[in-house]
């Protein structure tokens, strides 16, 4: 039996990017399609929110001059291509899913409606995410917390290029010991990096968990229905 029932995956752009480091790479686009299919067809229900940092950062692009309000909105459609990537991907896998935006664009995607999310989630569909919250200043982190608790997910899934969460960047210092399970609180003490602080902010208040797991082949599938293999932030 599964350890969470419906949940929601966090991924980064640059994920889908992979050593390229811009755009999309097919091969990683169909690996983690395969992986979230494999998940849906067993059973549990997936939500899903793709940042656009491969495509564009709001921020970086505000540091280069552009205001930072167009930049987010250039960064929030960003997110729409990845998810619309990812639903095609998702079709080759046999498996239904729909794009909902938090910005309004029709025939494109769906825009965004709680009680729909909750009917396809409930039905097997994935559904997937896409421009933020539909406002500047807020990142595709905050998007997920509010997303997940909307959608009345069991646990945040935050996909990462580590197995957990560490006291310090485990890359950098070898001396970095990993959490099996830490607070919300301590994880904003502390000034990790898991989620920016208003996201987990929004997560402690409504009591949602965050999962902090390894995306490698395998992983999300063993992470949901085990419950373990990263780290868990919870009160």
């Amino acid at each position: 039996m599964a350890k969470f029932k419906r949940v929601l995956l966090k991924l980064s752009g640059e994920a889908l990017a992979g050593e390229k480091g811009h755009g999309i790479d097919s091969q990683i686009l169909t690996d983690m399609a395969s992986e979230i299919a494999e998940l849906s067809k067993s059973g549990v229900g997936v939500a899903l929110v793709i940042g656009g940092g491969n495509l564009i950062r709001g921020v970086s692009a505000s540091a280069g001059g552009m205001n930072r309000a167009q930049g987010d909105a250039m960064g929030m459609l960003g997110t729409v291509m990845n998810g619309l990537a990812m639903q095609d991907a998702l079709d080759k896998q046999g498996v239904e899913s729909v794009v909902m935006s938090a910005i309004r664009m029709e025939p494109v995607c769906e825009f965004f409606n709680r009680r729909r999310a909750i009917q396809l989630l409930s039905k097997g569909s994935v559904v997937i995410f896409s421009a933020g919250t539909g406002n500047p200043f807020f990142t595709t982190d905050s998007c997920a917390a509010l997303r997940a608790i909307e959608s009345e997910c069991e646990v945040i899934m935050k996909a990462t290029k580590v197995d957990g969460i560490y006291t310090a960047d485990p890359v950098k210092d070898p001396t970095a010991t990993r959490f099996d399970d830490i607070s919300y609180q301590e994880v904003i003490s502390r000034g990790l990096k898991v989620m920016d602080t208003a996201a987990v902010a929004l997560c402690m208040e409504n009591n949602m968990p965050i999962f902090v797991f390894q995306m490698v082949k395998g992983n999300l599938k063993k992470a949901v229905l085990e419950g373990n293999l990263g780290t868990l932030v919870h009160c």
